[in-house]
């Protein structure tokens, strides 16, 4: 029987246009200003310093670093210094009450449905385990943190390789497959299914579920099978 369930949050839990048209602008706007204000705090240096070094830059200037981490923006590119200081400076915003983070309508009372059944509730995605938390902590369906029992983001490893599922399920303590995992993505599910989980595919409109695709599919929350 499944245990627990692993979610991913981008066009599963939440729309992908979210991210891509209100969390990424805004980072990229405010990243010079937040760097040029927040350059002397420790765990900003770290992140600074990882990005150049992931660069292969030696001696960078504030300008370069801060023109590579936009340039990352851009690309969507899933590097860890970068997800790492999108969610402090999307902490601001929450903060400010700039915008509430997006979850599809149904998802908020089926979380709460499996919780209460005596699921256990992860997340996984490669934004930061910060920027997680802030996502559910602030979203239109208020504060659903309290659901999850814990968070995994790229420093456990690629959300393509098989081995960062199994360093999850062994973070959870539960065999792999007694774990369902959650995704938009086929080739995230391919891993974990490789790495012993159970899988499903989330095809929200427009888009429909693969003809004799190769995982369980749903088109929302309340079509997934849970046994």
């Amino acid at each position: 029987m499944i245990g627990a369930i692993l979610t991913d949050i981008e066009g599963t839990t939440s729309s992908i246009s979210f991210v891509k048209d209100v969390l990424f602008p805004f980072a990229r706007k405010r990243l010079p200003a937040f760097i040029e204000t927040h350059a002397d705090k420790p765990d900003v240096q770290h992140w600074l310093h990882e990005a150049a070094r992931e660069a292969g830059i030696i001696y960078a200037e504030r300008e370069e670093i801060i023109e590579l981490l936009q340039r990352w923006i851009d690309e969507d590119r899933k590097a860890t210094p970068l997800k790492a200081l999108q969610g402090m400076i999307w902490d601001e915003g929450y903060r400010e009450g700039a915008f509430r983070a997006h979850v599809y309508p149904e998802v908020a009372a089926r979380l709460r449905e499996w919780k209460q059944r005596g699921l256990e509730l992860y997340v996984y995605s490669s934004g930061s385990v910060a920027a997680q938390k802030l996502l559910f902590g602030h979203s239109e369906a208020g504060d659903l943190t309290p659901l999850f029992s814990g968070y995994f983001d790229t420093e456990t490893g690629p959300k393509r390789e098989a081995e960062s599922y199994r360093r999850i399920a062994a973070a959870i303590g539960k065999p792999a497959d007694q774990i369902l995992f959650l995704s938009d993505i086929a080739e995230e599910l391919d891993a974990a299914r490789a790495a012993g989980m159970r899988t499903t595919q989330l095809a929200r409109a427009p888009t429909t579920c693969p003809p004799h695709g190769a995982h369980a599919c749903a088109p929302d929350f309340d079509a997934i099978v849970v046994d």
